[in-house]
């Protein structure tokens, strides 16, 4: 039986990552610090190939025994986070992945680095593709992390390079799905625990900045391909419907029937205008495109939601 280690799995996606890989048949360490990621979100498995380990891997990170994949999900993820925690951001970026490279380099472990959308910044080709190079504010309230993932990126592909490393890197645009963090300041989880609970719903700006939302379960079979396929440039996720934040809260607000109203606020600094990922490398090299529709994925995350808001 396999062996793989979840770094970040007690978060959102390195939760529901857990879950697939046991259900696959593999054995599952995963490994926290909690800063942002919750306990519970897997103290429901009760599985005797599953452990937890509390640990952050910005320090030297040794697993015992055999090691086969190690999927590099620590970070904190949404604006309000990798601003309460800058340098704790980079850091996990930049030491958590150098260090999780050397014990893949160690294990002879197949590796593949969570990146994200973000490191395209605010970008200047639409859809994005791959080979887009991004624009970037380095030193930007974002920055810290749009610069922490670009870097993480370039010390993947170093180990590739010069230690032959098995390495995957996949560009996670927006995902949803339940155990998002109610207050995590990400657009669904604000707009629908807003809308549940009878509140204004809050839009930066004028709402015309787009978006694209894909249902967290494509999103981990989509990790889960990429890891055991042969590709180790970088590979964009996520779902091509693209979206104004305006057209998203109002969709919630109709399919939560709320008499909740609109508010406008400012943008904040460097939020990006568009998102929209080009999947076609995806499609053609791992056969995978999404498959649940959005008012499908959004029905299923407002169950979960309505019980976490209590």
């Amino acid at each position: 039986m396999s062996r793989a280690l979840v770094t970040g799995g007690s978060g959102f996606l390195g939760s529901h990552l857990c879950e697939y890989l046991l259900e696959k048949g593999h054995q599952v360490i995963c490994m926290d610090s909690l800063i942002t990621g919750a306990h519970s979100n897997v103290a429901q498995i009760k599985h005797p190939d599953f452990s937890f380990i509390r640990y952050d891997v910005t320090n030297y990170v040794n697993i015992d025994g055999p090691l086969d994949f190690i999927f590099h999900f620590a970070s904190p993820a949404s604006p309000i986070d990798y601003q309460k925690f800058p340098i704790q951001t980079l850091k996990v970026g930049s030491l958590g992945t150098h260090n999780t490279l050397g014990l893949a380099k160690d294990k002879n472990a197949r590796y593949l680095l969570a990146s994200t959308s973000e490191v395209y910044g605010d970008p200047l080709v639409h859809p994005q593709t791959e080979d887009y190079w991004g624009n970037v504010n380095p030193i930007g309230l974002r920055g810290v992390y749009d610069e922490a993932k670009r870097f993480a990126e370039a010390m993947v592909m170093a180990y590739h390079r010069y230690h032959n490393l098995g390495t995957r890197i996949v560009r996670i645009f927006n995902t949803f799905g339940p155990r998002m963090r109610i207050f995590d300041g990400r657009a669904v989880p604000t707009l629908m625990r807003q809308a549940i609970l009878g509140e204004d719903l809050t839009i930066h700006g004028d709402g015309s900045q787009t978006r694209s939302f894909c249902y967290v379960s494509d999103m981990i079979e989509g990790f889960y391909k990429m890891m055991m396929s042969d590709y180790s440039e970088p590979i964009n996720m996520g779902n091509p419907q693209e979206m104004t934040i305006l057209e998203m809260a109002r969709l919630i607000i109709k399919l939560t029937s709320s008499k909740s109203k609109l508010v406008f606020e400012p943008r904040p600094p460097d939020d990006p205008q568009v998102r929209k990922p080009e999947i076609s490398k995806a499609k053609k090299i791992l056969d995978w495109k999404p498959k649940v529709g959005l008012e499908e994925g959004l029905q299923k995350t407002m169950e979960w939601m309505k019980k976490a808001v209590g």
